[in-house]
């Protein structure tokens, strides 16, 4: 799968790959750094974002076949979100190394500074996901029509819950109604105590991976011929499961908004 993976795009593979070696280097970095930053090791949340962007990379990478003959526009998409990412970990890495955070930390011009270009970043990168959305567009071979629509929906859910990150920038934090910090789950620190806006954008990103996966697995079991009106196609089954993702991130959405945590549920 490896190497299948560099195939499909040795760009995406490679900058992914360097995000793995650099989470070896911060987790060696946490065992023997005492410090804390809102209760927590500082290198928790560069770990937290390395892993997610080698997963948000190689999920493009693997996706990138699907966007050909319309190689100019790909091009463009794979260099797009491979700078953005690699100045966004960068700095993120910066922030922990000065023992500070790097997100809504507005207390010196720098640090504004800072948390100003990774929101230009995201910007940038989410406007390149809309134009491989866009480039994605193509006839659906019916014998994937599950696995292409489950790309196209699991891409423009990642977008929309990229834009769900905004209301964090509006809020000046994570956690509603009170401020960043005290008890979380494990690892990813989301509030036991509070409404917690990274639920909701962290579960509808993760359909990016998640419909793919299943329209893979609809195609193999159902297929896309329907022989009766009570045996679905794998295209009607993923396009449903769209919906309900899109109508649980909403909900989640508006559980943090109400203050609630998401142990609440």
């Amino acid at each position: 799968m490896i190497a299948e993976l560099r195939a499909r795009d040795p760009l995406l593979f490679w900058a992914g790959a360097l995000m793995i070696l650099l989470f070896v280097v911060v987790t060696l970095l946490s065992i023997s750094d005492n410090r804390l930053i809102l209760g927590i090791n500082p290198w928790i949340k560069p770990m937290k974002f390395l892993a997610s962007i080698t997963i948000f990379l190689w999920t493009t990478a693997w996706f990138m076949p699907e966007t050909e003959p319309d190689l100019v526009r790909r091009a463009l998409v794979r260099w797009t979100i491979t700078s953005a990412m690699l100045i966004e970990i960068a700095l993120i890495i910066m922030q922990a190394a000065r023992g500070t955070t790097s997100h809504f930390n507005e207390s010196t011009q720098f640090d504004l500074a800072v948390f100003n270009i990774m929101g230009i970043m995201i910007t940038v990168s989410t406007i390149a996901m809309m134009l491989f959305l866009w480039i994605l567009r193509r006839d659906s071979p019916s014998a994937r029509a599950g696995y292409i629509w489950g790309v196209r929906l699991g891409v423009g859910l990642f977008v929309v819950a990229s834009w769900l990150g905004f209301t964090m920038v509006a809020n000046s934090g994570h956690a509603i109604p009170g401020p960043d910090g005290g008890p979380g789950l494990p690892f990813v620190n989301w509030s036991v105590e509070m409404g917690d806006l990274r639920t909701a954008h962290f579960f509808g990103m993760h359909a990016m991976q998640a419909l793919p996966l299943l329209g893979f697995v609809l195609d193999r079991t159902l297929g896309d011929d329907q022989p009766s009106d009570f045996i679905p196609t794998a295209r009607n089954v993923v396009i449903a499961s769209g919906i309900l993702w899109l109508v649980v991130t909403g909900a989640l959405l508006s559980i943090a908004l109400l203050g609630r945590p998401v142990m609440a549920l």
